[in-house]
């Protein structure tokens, strides 16, 4: 059995002897543990570096993507009747059947003939919908004149790329 200590031995052990242990325990173990706390640093800031290097090439390819694919712009905004002095268009049953049609009635520019939207199931380029402006250039010169008119309605009705309606009128003309 160990006999008590007194309340001076565990003072000088308290001050003493467990500072001195500890210090030279940090001069032998030093080494080791300077090694092992660079490994562990060099292990997190490669894979910062890796998850860095992916969010910049992310960004790069979502800013080029945008920089390829015009905003759409919005419809312009028409004039409500009496919003500004504009009157109404006279009732339909009051209008002669053979005179033409109002410029209310009139389709929009770049709308197709008959005033009805293309469907994009209907174009020569599957798929056409989900592709950006680049991918649709791509494939423009393989199609024929009437599949090109149809591509052009489709666009100049929906999205209105400029890039592609340029493209397409370059091809016509050549």
């Amino acid at each position: 059995m160990t006999t008590p200590r007194s309340p001076l031995e565990q003072a000088l052990d308290l001050m003493v002897f467990a500072p001195l242990g500890l210090a030279i325990t940090a001069i032998e173990d030093f080494p080791e543990l300077a090694q092992k706390g660079r490994v562990r640093l060099q292990q997190r800031a490669a894979t910062a570096k890796i998850v860095g290097q992916f969010a910049v090439a992310e960004g790069r390819r979502r800013l080029q993507s945008q920089m390829t694919e015009p905003a759409p712009r919005p419809a312009p905004q028409r004039a409500t009747p009496g919003s500004s002095g504009v009157s109404a268009p006279a009732p339909a049953a009051e209008t002669d059947p053979e005179a033409p049609p109002a410029a209310s009635e009139a389709p929009e520019p770049g709308a197709p003939a008959g005033g009805v939207t293309p469907d994009s199931e209907d174009l020569a380029i599957p798929g056409y919908d989900s592709l950006s402006a680049s991918q649709v250039v791509q494939r423009l010169a393989s199609l024929s004149a009437g599949e090109l008119d149809a591509v052009r309605d489709y666009e100049a009705t929906t999205r209105g790329r400029r890039t592609i309606l340029a493209r397409i009128s370059q091809l016509q003309q050549s």
